[in-house]
């Protein structure tokens, strides 16, 4: 079964419509949505590694830009919309510690996590709850997510054929191994 949906992911990833679904799975994973652009990231420069550049412009640009209704959903409805997506997670006291947090280290925070598996939609909820200043987050959320796209882009389009045949080979450890690092992500939020 896993083989059959990985080999189904590269398909998807080969279609011209791809770039659309990753740009909304981009979008909605920087404020509401929990699982990473990865998933459909990473088949798609390994089915075409000459659009790596591409791919990896259009899951900056469509994060960014979901960051930013992330940055709303705490500025204007943290009390109703905001907490609610807080609640879902599990994460209510990491919020409100994250929140006084931000009075000090804003941007480090921002910069950090976004490179991070922990969910980028707490820092940007966060942020917008925070009135953390917008240009500034702006700013960190376009460096900090082209940093990370780019550079597993980067690290796909220069070593893809050997990255390619050792997932290939090593499927389920490899899912295993993104499947933990997906839990880790949200565990590290709830108990550091």
């Amino acid at each position: 079964m896993l083989r059959r949906l990985y080999d189904w992911t590269l398909n998807l990833a080969a279609r011209p419509n791809a770039l659309g679904a990753l740009a909304v799975i981009s979008f909605a994973e920087s404020s509401f949505f929990p699982v990473p652009p990865d998933a459909l990231m990473i088949p798609m420069v390994l089915a075409r590694r000459e659009r790596a550049w591409l791919i990896a412009s259009v899951c900056t640009v469509a994060s960014v830009l979901g960051a930013l209704l992330g940055y709303a959903i705490g500025y204007f409805l943290f009390a109703t919309l905001g907490q609610w997506v807080i609640e879902v997670y599990g994460l209510q006291a990491k919020a409100a510690e994250f929140q006084a947090f931000y009075d000090q280290w804003g941007l480090w925070v921002i910069l950090l996590k976004g490179l991070t598996p922990i969910p980028f939609k707490l820092v940007t909820i966060t942020s917008g709850a925070a009135h953390y200043n917008i240009l500034a987050f702006i700013g960190a959320c376009i460096v900090t997510r082209a940093a990370r796209f780019f550079l597993v882009a980067a690290l796909l389009r220069q070593f893809g054929p050997p990255i390619r045949a050792f997932i290939e080979k090593r499927l389920t450890l490899v899912f295993l191994v993104f499947l933990i690092a997906l839990i880790g992500g949200f565990a590290a939020i709830k108990y550091l």
